[in-house]
């Protein structure tokens, strides 16, 4: 337990985000396994403040004593002291989140057992969660953010490889459909790196990996942090490598599903950076703004995106 000169005990936070905070300013002095329960404790918010010490120890592959030890090095009492400040924050941020969570986890049980219906029901109930945190995370000036740089920049660069993949793509697409210069950094030709070379000031790098995080896109954002190329990065955690370099930071926290971890938070996040971005090239019309189809630009080449028919009366 960390003390004070005088022996007393160290103030500690007693919020989430100071939690967070402490965690990612201690990281790089943890130990391999401490490091391992780092990430999980910042990946899994809601693991942490639901389940038992037990549940989390097997998740974390550890010994649940390692828990105990982990938060006694960053200066709490131990387990159940840090665990408290996460369960704070589900009462804080989302009122009624453990009833909902109860429910979710009791429809899965029921339809564990009814075959393939029974997996589409599990993937729903899940994204449901991940798109209610992801509601709950996000910030209008995170939001604003991202919008004006993607709405300046001289050149939109685009980085996300294995499972980040379609993200990437959706983003480039979407961006594309704005009429911004877009430039999707994939691994065909072994050439990304090259091209991330080429960023220069004026551009700006979105950044999209999950663990494990694809080693392209971590040396790609590494490069443009040596260019001072603004990056707006999609991620999982604070802890993540693309996190020290960011100029906005997006964390969509992760659940454990059983074979594929699921697009939709980060999908849907994407799909209003755009629509943001869209809103900041045409402020007068903000609240009707929508991205064009392909048919829409097609027949007309001028239009930079296209306003519902509620906006022209």
């Amino acid at each position: 337990m960390k003390r004070t000169p005088s022996g007393a005990k160290a103030i500690v936070p007693s919020h989430y985000e100071g939690v967070v905070n402490l965690i990612t300013a201690n990281y790089d002095r943890l130990s391999d396994g401490y490091q391992q329960v780092a990430r999980f404790f910042t990946q899994n918010p809601n693991i942490i403040a639901l389940e038992s010490i037990n549940s989390i120890a097997a998740k974390t592959k550890v010994h649940p004593s390692t828990l105990v030890r982990f938060a006694q090095n960053l200066g709490y009492s131990g387990f159940k002291e840090l665990q408290a400040v996460f369960q704070t924050r589900l009462a804080t941020a989302a009122p009624g989140f453990r009833e909902r969570v109860s429910v979710l986890d009791a429809e899965i049980s029921r339809n564990a057992s009814d075959g393939d219906l029974g997996f589409l029901r599990n993937m729903v109930v899940r994204d449901i969660a991940a798109l209610q945190g992801l509601l709950e995370s996000v910030g209008e000036e995170k939001l604003h953010r991202t919008a004006e740089l993607c709405a300046s920049a001289g050149c939109i660069f685009v980085a996300g490889q294995l499972r980040s993949e379609p993200i990437a793509e959706l983003m480039r697409y979407l961006m594309t459909m704005l009429q911004r210069k877009v430039i999707l950094m994939d691994s065909a030709g072994g050439l990304a790196q090259e091209v991330a070379m080429t960023m220069g000031k004026g551009d700006v790098l979105i950044a999209i990996a999950f663990r494990h995080y694809a080693k392209e896109v971590v040396a790609i954002a590494e490069q443009a942090v040596k260019e001072s190329v603004p990056i707006v990065a999609i991620t999982d955690s604070q802890l993540s490598p693309l996190a020290k370099g960011a100029e906005v930071l997006f964390t969509v926290p992760e659940d454990e599903y059983t074979f594929s971890r699921s697009l939709a938070a980060p999908m849907c996040l994407v799909q209003t950076i755009a629509t943001a971005t869209a809103a900041k090239l045409h402020p007068k019309n903000a609240k009707d703004v929508r991205i064009p189809s392909v048919t829409e630009i097609a027949r007309d080449k001028s239009a930079r995106f296209a306003v519902s028919p509620r906006s022209r009366k």
